[in-house]
């Protein structure tokens, strides 16, 4: 028998290590969260030592006693990036997140300069501050220690994959993957290099960025105390899932419910362009290679769960919101809207916020919650339903995962609002699963992943219970509320 595979899932909340057998299934777990920054509205920041510490932190967990690894395979929130000074390893400021809104204006001015056709054209990707290459640019014109570094030589960015390789590696290696490096706005994904085009029009060196290794390449030896083991798998958080799920081929589609939702649907070899709001990105084949997807974004689902225990106290824990949920039979007419950082797919809107609507003398705590997970499920829908229509394809099955995917009122309402079958596997870590089956390729483990026992495994099934006229009314009821907070 192999020795086991250790994945760590760098999310956007926290950081989960867990170590895998060859069969996939997980052995030990550890888990730590790491504080969210929020210095001005719209704006979202992580501490990279904070990231480190808990990376650290839940390795030393789960290694506790293991002789020896196979390898390590390493997924991550994407978007985010950080800036580093390459001679100390140290970060230069905070990192800015994905969810951050500040750099909005420069896309704007971007998109009226009419340099969006070309982002797309080379990138897959629209212009949205989501990406990461105006959060780096702004880090140029507004932190002096990072200009003094491009001035010095010794600037890097970094996405989070990348600054974990460096940390783990003793500074050794700065790299990344093309699934990460797909999401940086910097990156043209027909030539699977650095866009030196990209890089002029955001004032971004290519020296300044990682090296970038297949997915199921070689990112240097890893150290944790006296034990080491090669980096083998690395993949953003949601092709990693993607790849978790077992969708390898063109047609397999993935649900991830993290803090944010995301859609997946590997095209294979075939590039489709969306003319409403999807991207084209970039998603690990089989064999580790990189092939490409269509994704939409939804950027508030588990975090919405996380709004009504900590800002409004509605919930002891978070999985209370199923039981509480269920105490009423539909939301009341209440509908909610959680743009708390702008609306993803299909509208790209970054000035949309958050909304609750319908509410009269008789809602309660229990219509909140319940319009709160169906104001996850809508924003899915929304994106299945433009599937359909770009791709031709029925879209009859979802594929989901991630930690709100484990709320089972959430994903019969999701079958429900979809018309498609919902199949959550057992294990519903299929991030980091996807991060270790990666690693496991590339370190030889398996030929194939599908060796592994964990992709055989049964899976929970729901089966849509909307006919398709209360369906549309329901989809159209949400869309009016969106159309509310985007006014």
């Amino acid at each position: 028998m192999p020795d086991p595979i250790l994945a760590i899932d760098a999310g956007t909340t926290g950081v989960t290590s867990i170590l895998f057998d060859a069969d996939l299934e997980p052995r030990a777990k550890a888990y730590r969260e790491f504080e969210q920054g929020f210095p001005r509205p719209g704006w979202v920041e992580h501490e990279a030592g904070a990231i480190l510490a808990a990376v650290d932190a839940t390795t030393a967990e789960v290694l506790a006693g293991v002789p020896a690894l196979s390898a390590v395979g390493i997924t991550n929130q994407r978007e985010t990036i950080f800036a580093l000074d390459r001679s100390s390893g140290e970060a230069l400021g905070t990192g800015i997140v994905w969810q951050d809104r500040r750099t909005a204006e420069r896309c704007r001015e971007l998109a009226a300069a009419g340099h969006g056709p070309d982002v797309r054209a080379r990138t897959g990707l629209v212009l949205d501050p989501y990406f990461s290459a105006t959060k780096a640019e702004w880090m140029l014109a507004e932190r002096g220690e990072v200009r003094a570094a491009a001035q010095a030589g010794t600037l890097a960015f970094a996405t989070v994959d990348a600054l974990l390789v460096h940390h783990l590696t003793g500074g050794t290696r700065l790299a990344t993957d093309p699934t990460n490096a797909s999401r940086t706005m910097l990156f043209d994904i027909e030539r699977r290099a650095w866009s030196p085009e990209l890089g002029a029009l955001f004032g971004i060196d290519e020296s300044w960025l990682p090296e970038v290794v297949a997915s199921s390449g070689d990112f240097g030896l890893a150290r944790f105390g006296k034990l080491e083991a090669p980096i083998r798998g690395i993949a953003g958080d949601q092709q990693a899932a993607l790849f978790g799920q077992g969708c390898w081929e063109e047609g397999g589609f993935k649900a991830t419910y993290g803090t944010g939702s995301f859609l997946v649907l590997n095209t294979g070899e075939r590039r489709v362009e969306s003319e409403r709001g999807l991207l084209t990105t970039l998603a690990a084949a089989r064999d580790g290679s990189a092939c490409f997807a269509l994704e939409g974004s939804v950027f508030a689902a588990g975090v919405v769960i996380q709004w009504l225990r900590d800002q409004l106290g509605m919930l002891d824990e978070a999985q209370a919101s199923e039981a509480l949920a269920r105490t009423v039979p539909d939301s009341g007419g209440v509908f909610f809207v959680p743009a708390f950082a702008g609306l993803g797919a299909p509208y790209w809107d970054p000035d949309a916020r958050a909304g609750l609507f319908g509410l009269t003398r008789g809602s309660s705590r229990a219509h909140i919650a319940r319009a709160a997970l169906e104001g996850i499920a809508f924003q899915c829908a929304e994106i299945v339903e433009l599937l359909r229509d770009e791709t031709r394809l029925a879209v009859d099955e979802l594929l989901v995962d991630g930690g709100a995917s484990a709320n089972d009122l959430l994903m019969q309402i999701q079958a429900d609002v979809t018309g498609a079958r919902v199949r959550r596997p057992a294990n519903v870590e299929a991030t980091a699963r996807g991060a270790a089956a990666l690693a496991g390729v590339g370190a030889g483990v398996w030929s194939d992943p599908a060796q592994a026992a964990a992709f055989s495994a049964p899976s929970a099934t729901f089966e849509p219970t909307l006919d398709a006229a209360e369906r549309a009314e329901r989809l159209a009821g949400w869309r009016a509320a969106v159309a509310r907070v985007r006014s």
